[in-house]
């Protein structure tokens, strides 16, 4: 397979981007201590905190580079389909988009001033930078959780759609992004 998409397919590169940010999303999501800040900072879930963060951090940075890959790769055609459905679909990808940037900054900037350091596996702690503001910081971590349930629903709705694609209209989204 081709590092670049075609006018039919997604490349390898883009596919990796898609699926690895995909399951690591997921991975992010279960591994989330969630409830109130006393619960995500005990000792007792110090660890599962540890790989959520270092999961986010890891999906940041993949986002970003995907962002970057899309200026050097382009996507494929799309198939023949009503202009509300195009414009839809390419709603649902910028709101991913957003989701997978604001996700990382609202769990970064709401635990920074909350006061706690991000620790990645590993015990790397990376310390606040910024002046404790306790309810901003408990506020910022509050959407942190909201996007972070949104970003599911989303991708739901976006998988949905490429299963409708694939079964129902029959015309290679779906398949465009799937290796092979």
């Amino acid at each position: 397979m081709a590092a670049f998409s075609t006018r039919l397919r997604y490349g390898a590169v883009a596919q990796f981007f898609h699926w690895a940010i995909a399951m690591l999303v997921v991975a992010a999501f279960v591994y989330g201590p969630g409830g109130s800040e006393q619960r995500v900072y005990s000792l007792a879930n110090d660890f599962d905190r540890q790989i959520h963060e270092t999961l986010g951090m890891i999906v940041f940075t993949l986002a970003l580079t995907r962002l970057a890959w899309r200026a050097f790769d382009a996507a494929p055609d799309d198939p023949p389909m009503p202009p509300w459905m195009r414009l839809l679909s390419k709603l649902v990808q910028a709101i991913l988009y957003v989701l997978l940037l604001a996700i990382p900054l609202t769990a970064v900037s709401g635990a920074w001033l909350e006061g706690h350091p991000i620790t990645l596996l590993g015990n790397v702690r990376i310390g606040p930078p910024l002046a404790e503001a306790h309810a901003l910081g408990s506020a910022i971590a509050s959407i942190h959780t909201w996007l972070g349930d949104t970003i599911l629903w989303v991708a739901g709705v976006h998988a949905a759609a490429g299963l409708y694609h694939h079964f129902v209209r029959r015309d290679g989204v779906l398949r465009s992004m799937l290796p092979g």
